[in-house]
């Protein structure tokens, strides 16, 4: 008995730690913050047998988390669609940020907004509608991150009720 304590112990410590990491990931783009957030809450879930976190709770937060991946790429040009972006723009966007991925954070920050302020720029729109475009690239950008906040932080709500 006083093993299966130690071990769910370790199990709950293996879980925050990775919940930590995966909130640290949405600030700092190179982690894969909701995925490894996930991890610990599955490692977790089948550690203690899907007792204190249901199978059907699990599975929830892996549709959210593959959501969450989706939004890393299309909140940035949704961003770009709202603010009245031309094809190019949205384009220039998407090829922003896939490109913006290899060279780190500041690539995937600014990615996106260069993508398209050059996508803009280059269907012939003017700079300040450029910007504006580009701006709401990183606006949905911006939003993407938060929501993804709110999924790390409800995981976490769920692992956190689940010790209790």
């Amino acid at each position: 008995m006083a093993i299966l304590k130690m071990l769910t112990a370790v199990l709950a410590i293996i879980c925050a730690v990775l919940m930590i990491i995966g909130l640290l990931g949405v600030i700092l783009p190179i982690l894969p913050g909701i995925p490894l957030s996930w991890l610990g809450l599955f490692i977790y879930a089948i550690g203690t047998g899907f007792e204190r976190i249901s199978v059907t709770t699990t599975v929830v937060f892996f549709v959210l988390m593959l959501v969450s991946l989706a939004i890393d790429f299309f909140a940035p040009m949704l961003g770009a669609k709202k603010y009245k972006a031309s094809r190019l723009g949205t384009v220039g966007a998407f090829v922003g940020i896939t490109v913006g991925i290899f060279f780190g954070v500041w690539g995937i920050i600014l990615g996106p907004f260069v993508g398209a302020l050059l996508g803009e720029l280059i269907s012939g729109k003017g700079a300040r509608h450029a910007f504006g475009s580009a701006l709401g690239t990183f606006i949905g950008m911006i939003l993407g991150s938060l929501l993804k906040i709110v999924i790390i932080l409800v995981m976490a709500g769920f692992f956190i009720a689940s010790l209790f």
